[in-house]
């Protein structure tokens, strides 16, 4: 792999970092993340010869960590016969945003709650929906990214997005954790004057 890695221990930390971030939020579980996230690599380094270059080594990455993760989900969903339970609402497990020093503590409550709820909220999602979001919203890939490593067209990476959120906000809303804030009426609203 030192072959295709960049050189920087930066570098490569920074996507070691982001292949188990990766994992973990789409399964939930530190330890499986860490073993599939090896995977991954491994599976990488067995396959470093179908590596084209036409995506970035990342995307590539990101697309084999997803697969890796979704036929664990799906084996274990097999096993189970049941909907994998998936449990983000660890405050260790990366969702949450950590107050700094002197922050405010109500406002880390409730930055902590929130957080809280939409990883309730993410869990209750179809696997196709929470994994779009998780590609676009958490690890901050484009859509295109989003499209290699799902290896779907760009148009229904754009749909996909689109109605998991639509879903999440309904979730949201439903479990009271979202409230919908209509706009007042403006002042100058010309259609009421006299």
């Amino acid at each position: 792999m030192h072959t295709v890695l960049p050189r920087s221990n930066r570098c490569t930390t920074s996507l070691v970092s982001s292949i188990y971030s990766l994992a973990l939020r789409l399964l939930g579980d530190r330890e499986e993340a860490a073993d599939l996230a090896q995977e991954a690599f491994v599976k990488a380094w067995q396959g470093l010869a179908s590596f084209q270059g036409e995506s970035s080594f990342s995307t590539w990455m990101y697309r084999l960590t997803t697969n890796v993760c979704i036929d664990h989900l799906r084996r274990q969903k097999r096993r189970e016969g049941v909907e994998p339970a998936v449990s983000l609402d660890d405050e260790n497990s990366g969702w949450g945003e950590p107050g700094g020093r002197g922050s405010d503590p109500p406002q880390v409550l409730e930055q902590s709650e929130r957080g809280q709820a939409l990883a309730r909220g993410l869990a209750k999602l179809p696997d196709w929906q929470r994994r779009v979001l998780v590609l676009r919203e958490l690890s901050g890939l484009s859509y295109q990214e989003i499209g290699e490593a799902l290896d779907i067209d760009l148009g229904t990476v754009k749909s996909r997005i689109a109605r998991a959120r639509l879903n999440l906000r309904k979730i949201l809303l439903e479990d009271g954790n979202f409230f919908e804030h209509r706009p007042s009426k403006p002042l100058n609203d010309k259609n009421e004057r006299g």
